[in-house]
C-alpha cells in the first residue's frame, strides 16, 4: 500500500483483492504490539473485546439504522468497519493515506498522536436488521425480539431500537468519540445515526483487580457484578453455546442497552438511612446492610435488608440463579426544562439470553429504587463471535 492511495481507492482495492489478506498479514505484528504496549487490547479472538475486558473509564455507544436495501453493500460496509476498528484499538489512523489534498482525509485526526487508551470496539445486530431487507430471515436468533414493556420505563423513540449498535469503551474519551465517528463517516450512504450516547465514569467492574466505581448516587455499584475470572458463570450465563438455534452465534452474547434517568434534586432530599434503605447497602463502606464489608454476601434473610431494597430484588438468589455481566456508565446531558439536572445511569449488560434481563427486571418492579429512576431510552442486539484473521464482523451470518 503506497501513501498516495486515497481513501476511495484503498476500500475499492480491498473489495477486489479481499481484505482478509491484508489483516491476515498483519496478524503477527498486531499481537506483538499488544504483547508490548498494555494499552492495546487485541482485536482479534475467541470472543469479541469490550465483553469481559476491564472496564475502561469512557464509552461512546452508538445505535444505527441500515439505509440500503444491498446486501453486497452491507458486508462491504462490515469488512470496511473491521479492518478500521482494529488498526484504530491498535493506536493507529484509519488506513488510506494522507497524501491526495483533492479528497478527504482518511481519518478525521482528533485521536493522532493519543494513545490507544485500551479502546476496544464492538457490535451487535438488532431485531430489526433481520427483516426482508438482506435475506436474513432464517439466520435471526428466536431469543433476539424487542423487549416487552417494562416498569419503570418511559421510552423516548429518538434513544431506542436500532438496526446496529457499536459499542467503544476506552480511557480517553476523545478515543471513543474518534471511533464512533469514523466509523459514521466511513458509514455515510450505507447507514446513518439513530441514537448515540456517551458514558463519563464507569458503573462497574468486570475484572477482579479493579475497585467498585459509584454511581451519580453516591453508592458503589456493581460489587456483585460477574468477573471475567469466572469463566464457569460467565459460560453459564453470558455467552452464546451450544443451545442456540443459530451455530454462527457460538461464542458471541446479547446486550441490553438501557438509558436510565436518575431524578438527583429528589435523591439529594432524602436522607441517609431511607438511601441505605432503597439499596441495601451502607452508604460509605459499600456493606450489605448488616454487614461490614462492601463483598461481605447479603443475608437476604434478615430484616436489616428491606424487602423492597435494590440488593434484593435484583440479586441471583431472587432470580433463579441468574447473572448479568453489567458495564453501565454514567452519563450527563445537561438539564431540562425545568432546570434540573438530565442524568443517570447508561446501564449495559451482556448475557446468554435476553430472557434473563427481562426476569430481572420484572422483579424490580417493586424495586424501592423506581421512586428516583426511569427508563428512558432501550436497545436489545445480538453480537457475533470474535474475528480470526481473514475473517470480518458477523461473517458468519451472511456465510
Amino acid at each position: 500500500m503506497t501513501p498516495a492511495l486515497s481513501r476511495r481507492r484503498l476500500f475499492s482495492g480491498l473489495g477486489a483483492v479481499g481484505i482478509g489478506g491484508l489483516v491476515a498479514a498483519d496478524a503477527t505484528a498486531m499481537s506483538a504490539s499488544a504483547a508490548n504496549d498494555p494499552q492495546i487490547v487485541p482485536f482479534r479472538a475467541a470472543n469479541q473485546a469490550g465483553i469481559v475486558t476491564p472496564q475502561q473509564d469512557r464509552l461512546t455507544f452508538a445505535a444505527f439504522d441500515v439505509v440500503t436495501k444491498d446486501r453486497a453493500e452491507l458486508v462491504r460496509l462490515l469488512k470496511t468497519w473491521t479492518t478500521a476498528a482494529e488498526s484504530m484499538t491498535k493506536g493507529q489512523l484509519v488506513p488510506g493515506g494522507e497524501t491526495d489534498l483533492q479528497a478527504p482525509p482518511a481519518d478525521t485526526g482528533e485521536a493522532d498522536g493519543l494513545k490507544p487508551g485500551n479502546l476496544t470496539v464492538t457490535i451487535g445486530f438488532g431485531p430489526s436488521l433481520f427483516d426482508d431487507r438482506f435475506g436474513l430471515a432464517s439466520k435471526k436468533p428466536a431469543a433476539l425480539k424487542p423487549l416487552p414493556k417494562l416498569a419503570p420505563e418511559n421510552l423516548d423513540p429518538a434513544y431506542t431500537g436500532g438496526d446496529l449498535c457499536i459499542q467503544a469503551c476506552a480511557d480517553d474519551p476523545q478515543v471513543t468519540f474518534h471511533a464512533v465517528r469514523n466509523l459514521a463517516r466511513l458509514g455515510a450512504g450505507t447507514v446513518v445515526l439513530r441514537w448515540m450516547q456517551l458514558g463519563f465514569g464507569r458503573t462497574a467492574s468486570t475484572s477482579s483487580a479493579q475497585a467498585t466505581p459509584r454511581n451519580l448516587m453516591g453508592f458503589k455499584d456493581g460489587t456483585r457484578n460477574v468477573r471475567a475470572e469466572q469463566t464457569d458463570v460467565l459460560d453459564r450465563c453470558v455467552w452464546i453455546g451450544d443451545e442456540t438455534d443459530q451455530p454462527w452465534l457460538r461464542g458471541g452474547s446479547y446486550v441490553v442497552a438501557r438509558r436510565i434517568r436518575m431524578y438527583i434534586e429528589t435523591w439529594d432530599r432524602d436522607y441517609l438511612a431511607d438511601q441505605q434503605n432503597v439499596f441495601g447497602r451502607y452508604k460509605a463502606s459499600g456493606a450489605p446492610l448488616g454487614r461490614t464489608d462492601e463483598f461481605d454476601t447479603p443475608d437476604l434473610g434478615s430484616s436489616d435488608i428491606p424487602d423492597n431494597a435494590h440488593i434484593r430484588l435484583a440479586s441471583p438468589e431472587h432470580n433463579g440463579g441468574i447473572h448479568l455481566l453489567r458495564r453501565g456508565y454514567s452519563f450527563t446531558d445537561g438539564i431540562d426544562a425545568t432546570g434540573n439536572l438530565l442524568g443517570g445511569l447508561f446501564f449495559i449488560a451482556y448475557m446468554k439470553d435476553p430472557k434473563q434481563f427481562v426476569t430481572v427486571q420484572t422483579a424490580l418492579a417493586g424495586d424501592a429504587l423506581n421512586e428516583y429512576i426511569q427508563h428512558i431510552g432501550s436497545g436489545v442486539f445480538v453480537c457475533p463471535p470474535g474475528v480470526t484473521p481473514g475473517q470480518y464482523w458477523g461473517q458468519g451470518l451472511f456465510t
